[in-house]
């Protein structure tokens, strides 16, 4: 059996490994001709994304680039310490989580990928995809037309794939917020905050995130509450524009983002945040999608990576277990779809607390200070972490565990 998978990034190298595993022959088609891993800014991968990494033998890879980190804490805009969440339960080696550039994990992947003799086509736009009966094709926009016995679309939250799923499958919902990127070198505010740990300021007119890094450095992001930013916008405005954007939004809350920002480089600007929170139909046919394609959630929830991971996992063990197309896709959406619009929503509800509503930043914190205590908590935030894949194990395996959680 021979698959084409639409789209790089982190999810397509991840579907060509797990599916190597099975035994499935893969073709990754990457729309970017070149992969520059320093692009772009930081993402964390949470336990369960790590423990979907070791079914399909990568945790080293992933280890070998990125930061150790074991929990978020929150803090007010006047500096107040609002709570602390835990990231999750260690895997069997100790590690919670890893923090890493986002581009940098992904060329890893496709990297590895490679290396155990997958093939990575790039510069490999996909303009159409088609069900031709006895297999499927992709159409390239240089007019290369493609065949397999089935497709893999992980072509992200503006999937191409999706669409011709269902030509009525719902598009991304803008969640209010742009995201911007960046990085402080060598700066003392390192040393001053708690290592392996995100520091979240909910501050009073955008949400502010730190981890330090054993370097010396401070990663960091700025979500601001605002209208999609056009393309042309972001074309036109330069750092130092965005820069003289950002300062003002933090300047005036408790806490080290005004510093970082003013003495940092930016990574990534003016990125729209999206979420996808129910496709009814993942496959049709010999095509079904996987990660942001089918299922993307608010950049809040920190789990979007670690979910397109699992996804590519399942759907590999999926077409390990059932003989016929129909039967391996439903088996994986039987397993995925509960949990994973679940996190979807949960992101939902995140991104909205970023945002100051009309009572007030003050009284906001006085709720997510017994939010915190009583209600989000490292217990009932378990069943998103600690959500464990045993590769050897029949599909769907893990559904009581789900069936406990609800």
């Amino acid at each position: 059996m021979k698959a084409l998978v639409v789209g790089g990034g982190i999810a397509g190298p991840a579907a060509a490994l797990a599916l190597a595993k099975a035994g499935i022959e893969s073709l990754v088609l990457e729309r970017r001709p070149v992969i520059d891993p320093e692009a772009g800014s930081w993402f964390t991968v949470a336990p369960n994304g790590l423990d979907a990494l070791r079914a399909i033998d990568t945790l080293e890879v992933a280890q070998d680039v990125g930061v150790p980190s074991r929990v978020n804490v929150m803090y007010g805009a006047n500096g107040r310490r609002l709570g602390e969440l835990s990231l999750g339960r260690p895997l069997d080696n100790g590690l919670v989580a890893l923090t890493m550039k986002r581009s940098l994990m992904a060329a890893l992947l496709e990297r590895e990928a490679e290396r155990r003799g997958v093939l990575v086509r790039r510069g490999a736009e996909v303009s159409a995809v088609t069900n031709a009966g006895d297999h499927v094709e992709a159409t390239l926009t240089d007019g290369t037309v493609l065949t397999a016995d089935l497709l893999v679309g992980a072509d992200g939250v503006h999937s191409l794939v999706r669409r011709a799923i269902d030509a009525q499958a719902p598009a991304a919902r803008y969640v209010g917020l742009t995201n911007f990127g960046g990085i402080t070198r060598s700066t003392p505010i390192a040393a001053d905050l708690e290592p392996e740990a995100w520091h979240f300021i909910f501050g009073s007119r955008a949400f502010f995130g730190a981890h330090p890094t054993p370097a010396g450095d401070v990663v960091w992001f700025v979500n601001v509450p605002e209208p999609e930013i056009t393309g042309e916008r972001r074309r036109n405005t330069t750092e130092e524009e965005w820069v003289r954007r950002l300062l003002p939004l933090v300047r005036g809350d408790g806490g080290p983002a005004a510093e970082l920002v003013r003495t940092g480089r930016l990574e990534l600007a003016g990125d729209n945040t999206y979420d996808l929170r129910h496709v009814p139909t993942w496959s049709r046919g010999r095509m079904v999608i996987i990660g942001d394609a089918a299922h993307a959630p608010s950049p809040s929830s920190g789990q979007g990576a670690s979910m397109a991971l699992e996804d590519a996992v399942v759907l590999a063990q999926s077409l390990r277990d059932h003989a016929e197309l129909p039967a391996a896709f439903a088996a994986y959406e039987r397993v995925r779809r509960d949990r994973v619009e679940r996190i979807v929503a949960a992101g939902a509800r995140s991104s909205s607390s970023k945002i100051p509503g009309p009572v007030g930043r003050r009284f906001q914190e006085m709720m997510l200070r017994l939010v915190f205590r009583y209600m989000i908590t490292d217990r009932s935030i378990a069943w998103i972490n600690d959500h464990r894949i045993q590769w050897e194990d029949p599909v769907g395996h893990q559904l009581p565990e789900l069936a406990r959680a609800s």
